[in-house]
C-alpha cells in the first residue's frame, strides 16, 4: 500500500509548515541518529560473540549456532551483519542506526541497529545458497524500506495518518478499545477484541474464506494481539487465521498465538503460574513476541503479547504493546514499565516468547 502524493506547495511556506510539525512532533519518534549508536549497550548483538559496526566489505562468513540452531552472516571484521533462526522467517538485518522514544510516558530510548524483516520462506540451514534467498537479501540488506519496528511505530500516539490509494487509513494512532460501559469498577476500563479490520473499518475475507466485519465502536482501535496481527501479518504479510483454531499462521489471541505451531518457541511455555516464569530472556532478539500472563480471571490462558525491542540506553529489555492504560500501542510505563528484566510487572508476568 502507498500513501497518496503529497500535493506541490510554495517552497518558503513548505519550510514553514514542516518547522511547526517538527515543533510539534508526535510521542512516539522515529529518528536516525549515528551519533547516539555509542550509547547503546554491546548486549544489543545478537549472537554468541559481541561485536559492533561492519559492513558488506570484503570476505563474508556464515556460521551456524545452536540454541536456537540458525545462521549468522559475519562481515570481513567478524561483525554481525544478519542472524536467521531455522524454521522462522524473522529476520535480524544489521544497519543504519534508528532511535525509538515515547517522552509522553517514559525516558527509555532504544538505539539499534537492528532491523527486523520477514523472510519469503521459514529458514532452513543452507538456505544461504538458494535463489530466492539471494534474491531477497540483495534487495533488503542495507534498505531503509519499513521494517517491522518501523511499522509498529506507525501506530503511535499521534502518529501520522497514511492512506493508501483507495483512502484508506491503514496507519495512524492508535486506540486500544472503546471505553467499557459497563464501567471501570470490576470490569476492564477498555474493550478488547479489536483488530486490524476494525481499526481500517473495512470487511476483511481471510484465507479460509472467512470474512470478518468491523465493528463501528472498535475503528482505530487495536487490541494487543490485533495490534501484533497489524504488524506482522496485514502490514509483514505473515498469514493469519481468523480465529485461534481455524487455518494455519498468527492466531487471533495472544493465548492462541503463544500456543500454536507458527514460528519457533523460542522462551517454551512452561505453565501460566509465577513459578512458571522463564529463568533467563538472554536468547531473546528483536522481533520476538513475548507473552505474559496478567489477568488471574483468565484461567489458564496467557491475556497479552508484545514485540520485543532489545536493549534501552541504560540496558533494559525493552518492548512494545498495545494496552488499555495507555490506550494503544507503548513502551512507555503507564501500567507498568515496558521491560523483560528485573522484576516489575511485566518482567514478573512474562511466561513465553516465539521466534515467527
Amino acid at each position: 500500500m502507498t500513501a497518496k502524493p503529497a500535493r506541490r506547495t510554495h517552497p518558503v511556506l513548505h519550510a514553514a509548515v514542516v518547522a511547526v510539525l517538527l515543533a510539534g512532533s508526535a510521542y512516539f519518534t522515529y529518528e536516525l541518529r549515528k551519533e547516539e549508536q555509542a550509547k547503546a549497550p554491546v548486549v544489543l548483538t545478537v549472537t554468541d560473540q559481541a561485536h559492533q559496526g561492519g559492513g558488506q566489505e570484503g570476505a563474508q562468513k556464515w556460521e551456524r549456532l545452536k540454541n536456537p540452531e540458525r545462521s549468522v552472516l559475519r562481515g570481513a571484521d567478524g561483525a554481525v551483519l544478519a542472524t536467521f533462526t531455522d524454521g522462522a522467517r524473522t529476520a535480524s538485518l544489521t544497519g543504519k542506526s534508528r532511535t525509538f522514544t515515547e517522552p509522553a510516558t517514559t525516558g527509555t530510548r532504544v538505539v539499534t541497529d537492528n532491523w527486523v524483516r520477514l523472510l519469503p520462506e521459514s529458514w532452513r540451514s543452507g538456505a544461504e545458497r538458494e535463489q530466492w534467498f539471494q534474491d531477497w537479501f540483495k534487495k533488503y540488506y542495507g534498505s531503509e524500506e519499513d521494517d517491522l519496528f518501523a511499522i509498529a511505530f506507525q501506530y503511535g500516539d499521534q502518529a501520522p495518518v497514511k492512506k493508501d490509494a483507495a483512502g484508506v487509513q491503514y496507519a495512524g494512532d492508535a486506540a486500544f478499545g472503546p471505553l467499557n460501559p459497563k464501567g471501570s469498577e470490576g470490569n476492564d476500563l477498555r474493550l478488547e477484541q479489536s483488530d486490524f479490520y476494525d481499526y481500517l473499518g473495512i470487511p476483511y475475507t481471510f484465507r479460509n474464506g472467512v470474512t470478518e466485519a468491523p465493528e463501528k465502536a472498535k475503528h482505530r482501535a487495536l487490541d494487543c494481539s490485533g495490534f501484533i496481527r497489524t504488524v506482522f501479518g496485514y502490514r509483514g504479510r505473515f498469514p493469519l487465521m481468523a480465529s485461534d483454531t481455524s487455518g494455519n499462521g498468527l492466531p487471533r489471541t495472544a493465548n492462541g498465538m503463544a500456543r500454536s505451531k507458527a514460528g519457533v518457541d523460542i522462551l517454551p511455555l512452561k505453565g501460566v503460574g509465577p513459578q512458571d516464569r522463564p529463568a533467563s530472556v538472554d536468547l531473546l532478539q528483536p522481533g520476538d513476541l513475548v507473552f505474559f500472563k496478567l489477568d488471574a480471571r483468565t484461567g489458564e490462558r496467557l491475556d497479552h503479547t508484545g514485540m520485543y525491542l532489545g536493549n534501552d540506553t541504560d540496558g533494559h529489555k525493552v518492548f512494545i504493546s498495545s494496552r488499555e492504560e495507555a490506550n494503544g500501542p507503548t513502551i512507555g510505563d503507564k501500567g507498568g514499565a515496558s521491560r523483560l528484566d528485573g522484576n516489575g510487572y511485566y518482567a514478573a508476568a512474562l511466561r513465553s516468547a516465539k521466534r515467527l
